[in-house]
């Protein structure tokens, strides 16, 4: 992804996520990021104190348009007919949901562990997810679990979503789909 690589100066103040600590930090305005990833939307950065993830809701401070290179707004093809979505289109959804070090999706990673929806009183659907992640501590968890909750809640017929990292089993390599392996050059 090195070609891709280019040197931003941000445009205003911008709250950004350390990586792997998953903790927030405020990147000042003038001050100057490489960006070295766009994954679903977000942006992972580099600055001299480190590695960031700045959110698709900042990108503005980056000079870019929030969406402008996440396509994943569109629907399932059977939302727009009125049917449930279902467990297959989730998973879908979640192809553009990524670990921000590795320039792959949580599906291709092997991270889903589990999806089902439950049918709720009232009519509510409910989606469950089981995430794992490929070490445990590491601080970004929280972050890819919000990420991964709230592309299901962008789902038509879901009401709310659960996500629960599990680290039963524990990830593997072994568990990277054909196409992760291709795109981190494992095979």
């Amino acid at each position: 992804m090195s070609g891709n690589q280019e040197e931003i100066e941000l445009i205003r103040d911008v709250t950004a996520t350390l990586i792997p600590h998953g903790e927030d930090f405020t990147l000042s305005k003038g001050e100057k990021v490489t960006i070295t990833h766009r994954l679903g939307g977000n942006f992972t950065v580099m600055t001299l104190q480190g590695m960031y993830r700045i959110a698709a809701k900042d990108a503005d401070a980056l000079g870019e348009t929030e969406g402008e290179t996440d396509s994943s707004k569109e629907g399932p093809p059977d939302s727009a007919l009125g049917k449930p979505v279902s467990v297959e289109e989730i998973k879908e959804r979640l192809k553009t949901v990524f670990d921000p070090e590795i320039p792959v999706n949580v599906v291709d990673l092997g991270l889903i562990y589990r999806i089902e929806i439950e049918e709720r009183e009232e009519k509510r659907r409910v989606a469950f997810v089981d995430l794992t992640l490929t070490a445990p501590g590491c601080g970004m968890g929280p972050v890819i679990a919000e990420d991964v909750k709230g592309k299901i809640l962008e789902l038509p017929g879901i009401d709310d979503a659960e996500v629960e990292i599990v680290w039963d089993p524990p990830w593997t390599q072994e568990l990277i789909s054909e196409e992760g392996k291709m795109e981190l050059g494992l095979i």
